[in-house]
């Protein structure tokens, strides 16, 4: 196969941490490459060299036979390399087409008297929506499509721009199974044309399942870099981490006591959740699953004080409230870990001390309101060792600079200084790699273990079960079942969250 991208020897090093040490890797035309590791393995570092954003320290890379050497994300886009984020990059105010046309549209007429071609934009991205399976118009905005679609419009951007070689980051973290089935084979499709494509994911099986080749990394160094065929799941992590993982779960070290720290009664808002009443009791980790669009996030975000409900009450530690709002919650002892770290729980520009001592800023307040910078730091500090986050300085180093795994760390942390008694985790372990999550779930015992309790929001309905006493099962904004741990059965589960519903699992 003739190779697309080659790097060789690439290394570069951030705030005196190195991020990526020696990487040679190669991808070729009708190659999907699977690229998996630890949150912090340098695995965004590496993507980002490709791209341009960073600039290597060492190394070299060569592209379609010749020296390449980006310097912006402009180079890796005339290049025709496409890069698929996490977190898309659409514009949502804008439609389909002006989406993928944002680089440049194609005009009619000369001189000043050129007008865009909008026949033109039309009928372009019709042929490559029709290429990625969208029955939408071109002139639909993107506010109102799915996670799924938006992914699939990236894609077709991908198309349009004629990639060679496109790299995917994660992205099915926001699919339901059938958008994930789907986009595999879009990218089956694109290998057998030629394309070279590079997969990461934190989802193991997903990776054995398309990829031909798997490199995996771990604290820079890329450690395996073999055919799929010589993986399992089992060897993958062993490799990812530096040790076997005998179990996915951390055995529970407590049990749920009689007091209720979080009561809901009848909440209900109209479209969106209906008569909702559960209870949440003191050492308890109760899980929420159901369908993509269930209610689940919206009623977390009533429960918090984000989003407003229409009838009803929550009861805090005894406390009736007919309203509430984030600020009492906090007051209240309560967390709240949303699901979109990077918009909602985190200040990407600041520094991660800063981050973390957000929510309990003012118990570092002195005389005068002035902060004590020390103990902010100290305290911070602790918090971030307690995660094992991988970072520099913490004073210095922003946010935005960490990969994902270590974000959603930080957001934890954040929480966990202000000592709360009630914990809300929206899909904290979105994408986040296995060894992460074993942390996070431990976290979550020892908030248990302490008497927190946590109301624990998945898609993954193996992680309620491996780590929930009782789990409760939304579908169309309404509750219809309720398991504890004894009568936890993935089938009876998932006819729950089927019940009433038309969705396909998230």
């Amino acid at each position: 196969m003739t190779t697309v991208l080659e790097t060789r020897g690439l290394t570069k090093s951030f705030f005196g941490v190195a991020a990526v040490k020696d990487v040679s890797i190669k991808v070729s035309r009708g190659e999907i490459l699977g690229l998996i590791g630890q949150n912090g393995a340098g695995k965004s570092t590496l993507m980002n060299l490709i791209g341009g954003v960073v600039q290597p320290d060492s190394g070299e890379m060569v592209y379609q036979g010749q020296r390449y050497a980006p310097r912006s994300p402009a180079d890796a886009n005339a290049a025709r390399i496409a890069f698929i984020h996490q977190e898309l990059n659409l514009f949502t105010n804008l439609t389909i087409a002006e989406n993928i046309f944002i680089e440049g549209f194609p005009t009619r007429g000369r001189g000043p008297f050129q007008f865009v071609d909008r026949a033109t934009v039309r009928h372009r991205t019709r042929e490559v929506l029709d290429a990625v399976g969208l029955d939408l118009s071109p002139d639909m905005q993107v506010d109102r499509l799915s996670p799924g679609e938006r992914q699939l419009v990236e894609i077709a951007k991908a198309l349009y721009l004629d990639a060679s070689l496109i790299i995917l980051d994660e992205p099915t973290t926001s699919l339901t199974t059938r958008e994930t089935e789907k986009l595999f084979e879009i990218m089956r499709r694109l290998r057998d044309q030629g394309k070279a494509l590079i997969y990461i994911s934190h989802i193991l099986a997903d990776v054995l399942n398309i990829a031909d080749t798997i490199a995996i990394m771990r604290d820079g160094e890329l450690v395996a870099y073999e055919p799929a065929a010589n993986f399992d799941v089992n060897r993958m992590i062993s490799l990812m981490v530096g040790r076997s993982i005998e179990q996915l779960y951390p055995p529970r070290t407590s049990r749920p006591g009689r007091d209720v720290l979080l009561e809901l009664r009848g909440i209900s808002a109209k479209g969106i959740v209906e008569n909702i009443n559960l209870k949440l009791r003191q050492g308890e980790v109760l899980g929420v699953f159901g369908l993509m669009g269930s209610g689940r996030t919206e009623l977390a975000r009533m429960v918090f004080g984000l989003d407003p409900f229409e009838s009803g009450e929550i009861v805090i530690n005894g406390t009736p409230l007919k309203r509430t709002t984030a600020r009492r919650s906090i007051n209240s002892r309560m967390a709240f870990v949303t699901e979109n770290r990077r918009e909602e729980g985190l200040l990407m520009n600041i520094n991660i001390a800063d981050n973390i001592a957000l929510v309990s800023l003012p118990q570092f307040a002195r005389a005068l309101m002035l902060i004590d910078q020390r103990e902010l730091v100290d305290s911070a500090s602790s918090a971030a060792n307690a995660l094992q986050l991988k970072s520099g300085n913490i004073v210095v180093q922003p946010a935005k600079s960490l990969s994902g795994g270590n974000q959603q760390k930080v957001v934890v942390a954040k929480w966990l200084l202000s000592q709360p008694t009630i914990f809300i985790m929206d899909e904290p372990t979105r994408g986040i790699d296995v060894g992460a999550k074993y942390e996070i779930y431990s976290i979550i015992d020892q908030l248990a273990a302490s008497g927190s309790g946590v109301l624990f929001i998945s898609s993954e309905l193996e992680e309620l079960m491996g780590m929930c006493d009782r789990i409760v099962v939304m579908s169309r904004g309404e509750i219809y079942g309720e398991f504890t741990r004894e009568q936890f059965n993935e089938k009876d589960i998932l006819q729950a969250a089927f019940r009433e519903g038309e969705g396909v699992l998230a």
